[in-house]
């Protein structure tokens, strides 16, 4: 998770890039064959799967926390005197971020005719702006790493629907060059929206019993939001994110004004959801509240999504697939 600043987005979304809904709090997973009848009879223990998630919401047991250096680094980017030499420096504390910087700003899809031989180099080439969000993706990615071969399973699936839906997302911003709404802020608001879905999962990191995917699918579909917007506020996002943790997946919802972070999000995931899995019940496009706000040509669809993303698939694909 090319195209100049735009490469940078796609470039993003490749190295490091719902509790969004079907409806108003759907879970995002290829869960065609896991409808509602079947979460009714997932493992006989649901029950305590819930309780587990229910600590967490009671403030029984700890929601993930960032890094320190994540938090010194979004400390440092609120100083306007801070220097890339300053912010280097502050990023070289980490090796293992410093490495994932390298090596992001050393990608082919950055283009760069030198590639960066130091930190300094890597802010220089990126800009501040976009190390910090890169900063993020990796502080979030490293937060909900896997602690079984089953919780594994569950966490790369999510991740892997993250970087579809975050790909899609940015690629129709810019697509659309709207001067409301920014690639990377939508790119850094489909990845906190995912972060109640692997809540959940963290929940279970230190569980003897990990639940499986229909039961992990329904944990969601309660939880994720609850979870995402406690967990969002605990890190000091900014209100927009929070908000549209809040409001993803409500298709047909109001939401005046021109279109906005939450929806080109929910664009994303309403082709995530048609490109991935073998839905019947999302409604036409032309319904939604976000499809209503786009002009032409933006609005073309074809095969029953937008026309920018359906003629573009393969390349879409490519950039989620490249996350890992």
């Amino acid at each position: 998770m090319a195209i100049v600043m735009l490469t940078l987005v796609n470039a993003f979304i490749t190295r490091a890039v719902k509790s969004a809904t079907l409806g108003a709090t759907k879970f995002i997973l290829p869960i065609s064959r896991y409808m509602d009848s079947s979460v009714q009879s997932v493992q006989p223990d649901y029950s305590v799967y819930r309780n587990v998630i229910s600590d967490l919401l009671n403030g029984k047991e700890q929601l993930p926390s960032l890094p320190t250096i994540t938090f010194e680094i979004r400390k440092a980017m609120e100083q306007q005197d801070l220097s890339m030499v300053d912010l280097s420096k502050l990023l070289a504390k980490d090796p293992a971020l410093s490495a994932v910087l390298l090596k992001y700003a050393s990608s082919p899809l950055i283009g760069s005719q030198t590639p960066p031989q130091n930190l300094l180099d890597v802010v220089r080439l990126l800009g501040m702006n976009q190390v910090e969000r890169i900063t993020m993706v990796h502080s979030i990615k490293s937060l909900f790493s896997v602690h079984s071969v089953k919780h594994k399973r569950l966490f790369m699936e999510a991740w892997r629907r993250l970087a579809l839906k975050a790909s899609l997302s940015t690629y129709i911003t810019k697509q659309m060059h709207l001067k409301n709404v920014l690639p990377d802020n939508v790119l850094m608001a489909a990845l906190l929206s995912e972060v109640g879905t692997l809540a959940v999962l963290s929940a279970f990191k230190n569980s003897e019993e990990t639940p499986d995917l229909p039961a992990y699918v329904a944990l969601c579909r309660e939880y994720a939001k609850s979870l995402g917007v406690i967990t969002l506020k605990q890190w000091q996002v900014g209100e927009q994110y929070v908000k549209a943790v809040q409001e993803i997946g409500n298709w047909k919802g109001e939401n005046p004004g021109p279109a906005n972070l939450t929806d080109l999000i929910n664009l994303g995931l309403y082709h995530a959801l048609k490109l991935s899995y073998t839905k019947t019940d999302l409604p036409p496009i032309q319904e939604l509240t976000a499809y209503q706000k786009l002009e032409e040509p933006n609005n073309k669809v074809i095969a029953g999504g937008l026309d920018i993303v359906m003629s573009n698939i393969q390349e879409i694909r490519i950039v989620a697939k490249s996350l890992f």
